[in-house]
């Protein structure tokens, strides 16, 4: 069985999961990592939207729920990804990040004896350029190979 570990921010989508589940030619396992958004990620969001064009998005930024407010729809999201890649035929578990999340990726990959690592994520411009996005960084912690994934969006599919 091959075991990754999977980093998202939102939910899998039918795209997301179809790509993950068939990277590889074995049975999968995967331990998903689900981030809550937080408010200290805001302003970078924000001009993430602006640089990939999606004004709109930037406007309405700061009406997502954030930090404890973030939690709720964040398990939803991972209790939706989680069902998505177990009626895909794989194994999967999952928690939220609480505290730093490549610490918790590091215990993670530790714990499973992992073969790789997924970063699943919207472009994050800015932090990317200066590689400080999850999967630069994971590079650095991890004795795993790292890939780094654009998330879908389901209403991009069709």
């Amino acid at each position: 069985m091959f075991t990754s570990v999977l980093m998202i921010e939102q939910p899998l989508s039918a795209a997301d999961v179809d790509f993950v589940t068939t990277l590889h030619d074995d049975q999968m396992s995967f331990v998903v990592l689900m981030q809550p958004r937080g408010a200290e990620d805001r302003l970078l969001r924000a001009i993430d939207d602006v640089a990939l064009g999606e004004l709109e998005q930037a406007v309405h930024e700061a009406d997502e729920p954030e930090g404890e407010e973030a939690r709720r729809p964040a398990a939803l999201a991972l209790e939706h990804s989680l069902q998505s890649l177990r009626s895909a035929g794989s194994e999967a578990v999952g928690q939220l990040v609480d505290g730093h999340p490549l610490d918790l990726l590091r215990s993670v990959v530790d714990q499973t004896h992992a073969d790789e690592v997924i970063v699943l994520t919207a472009p994050h411009l800015v932090e990317e350029f200066f590689h400080r996005d999850w999967a630069s960084r994971a590079r650095h912690k991890v004795g795993v190979p790292v890939l780094k994934l654009y998330a879908h969006n389901d209403e991009d599919e069709g």
